[in-house]
């Protein structure tokens, strides 16, 4: 068995005191959702590279331990030259919404095959399992000893959410296509005033930003910045990250959470 806290273990996602020693703050019940399911445009120089459905299933227990269920699927635009990308996650995550308790992912490759990888966390046992197959067979197992709270590209997506306001730099755990890195956010909390096609008014947002430590699908790195809506919902409206192509859009366009709506602001 290797420990975590030395070399990345392998090398290959979207944008924690547990989480290198901030404190925790209070979850607002309302911003998880079941039933919530908010869809993203993907752009690039105004093209429109793919979408991005995000669904918060309900509830789940992992190993004795109450836990959200999220899902998240990621798909190209068709007609896109030298894009092809299909994408599915699904995070247990923990319901202080700071680590995920248990991961999975599929992607299919261009010779449409499903390739997968399941994360497992037993953090009584200060363990973490990880395997990896292609359709139903698998290649790889491994266990890791790890004292840390991690989070996957899908948990770290809503713990952004829970620490809109927090008003501080943190640096997040995370596991991102089986290496262990962190991601850095300025929860910078400057309201800004947001618009999209979705909605014909401003949108009232807090802003943040952050460094992804991590190369995750279709080369997601590096700085990214995000717009969240300035409510209890806190429901991200915009965000910009590089990938390979260069810098794009992610762009609210669809939802459902009961009669919510962004936020308008008043300049």
């Amino acid at each position: 068995m290797r420990n975590l806290s030395g070399k990345a273990f392998s090398s290959a996602i979207v944008l924690c005191c547990l989480l290198c020693g901030f404190m925790p703050g209070t979850l607002n019940a309302s911003m998880i959702y079941p039933g919530e399911v908010i869809e993203y445009e993907v752009s690039y120089l105004g093209i429109t590279l793919g979408h991005i459905k995000i669904t918060t299933e309900g509830y789940d227990i992992v190993e004795g331990d109450s836990a959200v269920v999220t899902t998240a699927r990621i798909k190209s635009a068709p007609g896109i030259p030298f894009v092809s990308l299909s994408v599915f996650y699904k995070s247990w995550i923990d319901n202080s919404v700071r680590f995920a308790r248990k991961f999975y992912a599929s992607e299919k490759t261009e010779d449409d095959i499903w390739e997968y990888s399941k994360y497992e966390f037993d953090y009584d046992a200060n363990r973490l399992k990880i395997e990896k197959g292609v359709a139903d067979s698998i290649i790889l197992v491994n266990d890791y000893d790890t004292d840390k709270r991690w989070n996957d590209g899908l948990s770290l997506f809503f713990l952004a959410r829970k620490y809109l306001y927090l008003n501080r730099n943190v640096g997040i755990p995370t596991i991102m296509k089986e290496d262990t890195v962190k991601t850095a956010i300025n929860f910078v909390g400057d309201v800004e005033e947001v618009e999209i096609d979705a909605v014909d008014y401003p949108i009232k947002t807090v802003y943040f930003k952050g460094n992804a430590n991590w190369t995750g699908v279709y080369g997601v790195t590096g700085r990214f910045e995000g717009w969240f809506s300035d409510d209890d919902a806190r429901v991200p409206i915009q965000a910009k990250m590089k990938v390979y192509l260069g810098s794009v859009k992610i762009e609210l366009k669809r939802w459902e959470r009961g009669n919510w709506t962004p936020p308008r602001s008043k300049g």
